[in-house]
């Protein structure tokens, strides 16, 4: 029995065999914010690469079920020596996900889980060594930034015998329950404001009770659905939805504050936050003059290319990403606590509750979650037996919050990025990048030569 199921990604980079994989947990809609990754920046440049398919296992740990899929890859190999070349695995994040949207049953919904994606990259690295002419002996490095960032350490840790190294970027292995406060990814958002212009991070913390008084009503109402252009007319039982709405805002804003024009999540100017900060100096404006302001700044975010009809609330992110497979695997193995206090950061102080988000995952899904599950599977902060390992975290990155950001040995190393946005070290170089992510991706190369060559000595010394 099989399905087909797009899921890896192979490409092959300079003198070095590229896989990469695309698997779909994390996408833009995901509360409080995208774990994504991507393989370039704002450039126009064209990958030449070969798509594959692969016939894959759906369960790698039973032996009852049989059922396979076609898994996608794509291989891009102009520049890989063939005798033995390094191969580059890209470890994806959000794709095709049909098969998700249109089996949506608990069996195989059942599989969709971290562990399955981490030996669905073995299984597939060993067949490719043993079919490709030349890559027999081949040393493979993970790469991957955000949830790939995660799957790439993870890969590492638990399969040494077909990774030889990871470079995980934007990875927060740590954004679990005790091992990181609830707070701290809100309070970078702030940060991210606070240091980019005055009166700006105060003007968003103004503007809850501002919606609060005006959404009580019906005149509120109308006055925020046109002052924001939405493109349906907000009712009173939408108006958490929308906070919700701006605060996704809010948090892409920081994830995305790249220092040149990009197109990530949505066509932006560089330094995004900078430019809306613009429209927000004056926090003590009135209720309607503070939300008209409010309106600018996220219309930079929705409408910098001007072409936006209307705003909608349901949708914070240009990319085709489903939402249900982030929310799923945070009711099962993903459970992040987030919450703010309203005193640390710009937002509504909401406290988190555990009973209550496994009473929603129970109504929304029929199962709860485990939040031990993830640091029992690999091991919390409690890694220090593992190796080659690069942990690279941007300083305006809120998912930094969960990031390993000091060095826990002469092999698991960290790098941070006082000027890197989310993962601003996996996009292409760019001439308005700042020099601490030259110096970073510089480094991460020195680390890669090094893993490789231990490993050929290895292979020698057989």
């Amino acid at each position: 029995m099989a399905m087909e199921l797009p899921v890896a990604v192979v490409t092959i980079a300079t003198a070095a065999l590229a896989l990469a994989t695309c698997n779909s947990a994390f996408d833009a809609r995901s509360r409080p914010g995208a774990l994504s990754g991507q393989w370039a920046s704002g450039h126009t440049e064209q990958f030449d690469y070969e798509t594959r398919y692969f016939q894959q296992k759906v369960d790698h740990f039973g032996f009852a079920e049989d059922v396979t899929f076609k898994q996608r890859y794509l291989i891009a190999d102009r520049y890989w020596n063939h005798n033995g070349g390094p191969i580059l695995f890209y470890t994806g994040n959000e794709g095709d996900i049909v098969w998700f949207c249109n089996n949506t049953n608990l069996k195989h919904l059942n599989y969709f889980t971290s562990e399955q994606a981490l030996a669905d990259f073995a299984v597939l690295i060993r067949s490719l060594k043993q079919t490709i002419p030349g890559a027999q002996t081949s040393p493979v490095i993970a790469i991957g930034g955000s949830y790939g960032g995660m799957l790439a350490a993870w890969f590492r840790m638990k399969y040494p015998n077909i990774v030889v190294g990871a470079l995980a970027a934007s990875a927060p292995i740590w954004q679990f329950e005790k091992l990181t406060p609830c707070g701290s990814f809100y309070t970078i958002v702030t940060n991210d404001f606070l240091k980019s212009g005055q009166g700006c991070a105060e003007s968003i913390k103004n503007s809850w009770d501002a919606i609060n008084n005006l959404s009580s009503t019906a005149e509120g109402l109308t006055f925020l659905s046109r002052t924001f252009h939405l493109c349906s007319p907000l009712q009173a039982s939408d108006v958490a939805s929308f906070k919700s709405w701006l605060i996704d805002t809010w948090v892409n804003l920081a994830m995305v504050d790249y220092p040149y024009e990009a197109n990530f999540l949505q066509p932006l100017p560089a330094w995004p936050i900078k430019v809306v900060c613009t429209f927000l100096k004056d926090p003590s404006l009135s209720a309607e003059s503070l939300l008209q302001n409010i309106f600018q700044a996220v219309n930079v975010y929705y409408n910098y290319t001007g072409n936006a009809e209307c705003l909608n609330i349901s949708q914070t992110a240009t990319s085709n990403l489903d939402d249900q497979g982030w929310y799923y695997q945070t009711c099962t193995e993903m459970v992040m606590p987030f919450c703010s206090d309203g005193v640390n950061d710009m937002f509504e102080p909401v406290p988190w509750d555990l009973q209550l988000f496994s009473d929603t995952c129970k109504k929304d899904w029929g199962l709860r979650p485990r939040p031990d599950w993830i640091t029992t599977l690999y091991g919390g902060k409690n890694i220090s037996s593992h190796s080659n390992i690069v942990f690279s975290n941007g300083g305006l990155d809120p998912w930094a919050s969960g990031g390993v950001t000091k060095s826990i040995s002469d092999t698991l190393i960290a790098i941070v990025i006082p000027e890197g946005a989310h993962h601003l070290d996996l996009r292409s170089r760019n001439d308005k990048d700042p020099t601490s992510v030259g110096k970073a991706r510089a480094l991460e190369v020195e680390y890669f030569k090094k893993w490789i060559e231990e490993a050929k000595n290895a292979l020698v010394s057989l």
